[in-house]
């Protein structure tokens, strides 16, 4: 994985000035047109997936009143971890985009939603709407590329400590909410120093995630599981895998859409200056999707279709579906790879994405050629 600029094979090279404010410009007519599309029928779709959710949530965690018993127990787990993902990435990431800012329905409104999550939606919608989204994979510029706790670049110095990171985003994803609270934080610099740590803004921000936390740790492990009486234990055990199955899902999809094989890095100085037409080419190219069925886009949030989502962030991710088409066909006219394939494989290339960059250049060059040779031999004999 190596910044777009420094590739002997720019995949870029090929286009002109002019084609790439000509991509600009027809990707600025899809948005045009969903616009002026949306209305009632993009409205009573949100309604019902928030009212299906609520009522999921409430029936898994009333099954689970009874989770003594281990039928009532798997079911009431399983619901609720459905629950919490739809919360999160279909209902809540997608809210708090201003997808739905539209309807002025102050309910599902980017500025007054407030999700199942450990991080607050004011430090989740800074971090992630204003700085992720304007520097997609920009390295030194978009913290979301690694998190800032992983090599991501071949050209990114190594030390020994990264052979640590495959560790590490296993442990990110069991408590990827957590990490998520961090990250917005940015606690790793604000700890660095005596003056960052003692920065009223920071403690105040601090603050703010410590009470989120035990919020939603009350609920989840001391209110629903008091509620189930004997069933208590069980109930916090349900709370908690529940919570880990939400996680890990939430990280897989989110690894897909920004890590495997195939999704470009960019230079930090090359977006000085970025046009409106190099934006858009960087989200094109900085993104993956995932194919599958309805039921698999709408429990990814539809992020499956995440180069259409960093397109065009704010549009309903209903519509994602419906522009893919076209978005793929300007790819195709001008001789760009778009990036997408099945869950199991998008997950196994950025896993081995992670892995292959906590070795030394050196080290991975040379399995590379042991390997290279082996399957020669064994082809030959």
């Amino acid at each position: 994985m190596t910044v777009l600029q420094k590739k002997a094979d720019n995949p870029i090279a090929h286009l002109s000035a002019d084609d790439i404010e000509e991509i600009g410009r027809r990707l600025d007519e899809i948005r045009a047109e969903v616009i002026e599309a949306r209305g009632a029928s993009d409205a009573a779709y949100i309604r019902k997936v928030i009212n299906v959710q609520r009522k999921l949530e409430l029936s898994s965690r009333a099954v689970l009143l009874l989770s003594l018993f281990p039928p009532a127990w798997l079911i009431g787990t399983a619901g609720l971890s459905v629950a919490k993902i739809l919360e999160n990435m279909e209902i809540g990431h997608n809210v708090m985009h201003g997808q739905w800012d539209w309807m002025r329905d102050q309910k599902i409104h980017s500025t007054t939603w407030e999700w199942d999550h450990a991080s607050p939606s004011d430090q989740w919608k800074h971090s992630h709407n204003e700085l992720h989204h304007t520097y997609t994979n920009v390295v030194g510029k978009d913290n979301d590329l690694g998190y800032g706790i992983m090599r991501v670049d071949e050209d990114q110095r190594w030390y020994p400590l990264y052979l640590a990171q495959p560790l590490w985003n296993f442990i990110n994803a069991m408590f990827f909410e957590y990490g998520i609270a961090a990250y917005d934080l940015e606690l790793g610099k604000n700890l660095a120093s005596k003056e960052r740590r003692r920065d009223p803004e920071f403690k105040a921000r601090a603050k703010q995630v410590f009470k989120k936390i035990r919020g939603q740790m009350t609920k989840d492990y001391v209110v629903h599981p008091l509620l189930s009486g004997p069933s208590a234990l069980h109930t916090l055990a349900a709370n908690f895998t529940a919570n880990i199955v939400r996680n890990v899902w939430a990280h897989s999809v989110i690894m897909c859409g920004h890590f495997p094989e195939g999704v470009e890095t960019f230079e930090r100085k090359s977006i000085d200056g970025e046009t409106r037409g190099e934006w858009y080419l960087r989200q094109m190219l900085g993104s993956a999707n995932i194919s599958g069925g309805r039921a698999m886009h709408i429990m990814t949030g539809n992020l499956s279709y995440q180069i259409e989502h960093h397109l065009f962030p704010d549009l309903p991710s209903n519509r994602y579906q419906e522009i893919a088409p076209k978005v793929r066909a300007i790819f195709d006219e001008y001789g760009l790879k778009y990036t997408t394939g099945p869950l199991p494989k998008q997950v196994a290339s950025a896993w081995s994405k992670v892995v292959r960059l906590s070795l030394p250049n050196d080290f991975t060059k040379k399995l590379t050629s042991r390997l290279g040779v082996r399957r020669l031999a064994l082809s030959a004999g």
